[in-house]
């Protein structure tokens, strides 16, 4: 498809300025990148009123984002973290830190989280406060590109659907400010834009935006439908 091919596009020019920067590792190409200043970043975030306001945060497994995590269960929030490739019909670990003895940090890595934090349901979660996202790319107005995977875009959707992700809700990303590009990108209907975006540098609040409103089954290949344990239940059950 034309829309794909000019995303993909994107993420290559910005994987490999990073890498050639020397900003992300040579591996960088087909993940949310890691970067030099993420840790800057989460510090910034933790200045600001939408952070200082949150209690319940929904965030990205990704490894440039670990540094918000172990800040989020520091500051004495509880995290949600999704699965990766929302591989469970649970799909998210909860991550409480009035029940955790283990460092922040460590106690918000994926690889930790898969072995002692429990999985929940969507049904058992509160209301978000907070979305973290991980991001390739992003431009001023909030359009963001992930890794390509749409695992970020469907997450979001079905907080929306269970009103668990509402308008009130913040979503932010970090990233380096390689990454914050002063174009447009090329977006979908079922792409979900961020209101701050926080680099090693600066926040930058993005314009007010309409949010998908759920999930857009008719753009969703079936081999995905079929990879995600929840999406291929409420597909059996009539999607609802």
């Amino acid at each position: 498809m034309e829309l794909d091919g000019s995303k993909q596009a994107v993420r290559e020019r910005v994987w490999s300025a990073l890498i050639e920067a020397g900003i992300s590792t040579p591996d960088a190409h087909g993940y949310i990148p890691d970067f030099v200043g993420s840790d800057k970043a989460a510090e910034s975030l933790a200045l600001t009123s939408p952070w200082r306001e949150a209690r319940m945060v929904k965030a990205n497994p990704d490894t440039a984002q670990l540094p918000v995590r172990a800040s989020a269960l520091t500051d004495g929030k509880v995290l949600y973290m999704a699965v990766p490739k929302l591989a469970t019909i649970e799909p998210f670990y909860l991550i409480d830190p009035a029940r955790s003895t283990l460092p922040p940090a460590q106690a918000a890595s994926s690889e930790v989280a898969s072995e002692v934090s429990p999985k929940v349901g969507i049904e058992e979660m509160r209301p978000i406060d907070l979305v973290v996202c991980g991001t390739v790319a992003v431009n001023r107005e909030g359009v963001r590109l992930g890794k390509g995977a749409g695992y970020s875009d469907i997450e979001v959707a079905l907080l929306v659907e269970a009103g668990l992700v509402s308008d009130r809700t913040v979503i932010v990303t970090t990233v380096h400010s390689l990454q914050v590009l002063d174009e447009p990108l090329p977006e979908a209907d079922h792409d979900f834009r961020v209101d701050l975006i926080v680099t090693e540098k600066d926040v930058i609040t993005c314009p007010s935006h309409r949010r998908p409103s759920g999930l857009i089954w008719s753009g969703m290949p079936a081999e995905k439908i079929a990879a995600i344990p929840l999406l291929k239940a409420r597909g059996e059950n009539g999607r609802s």
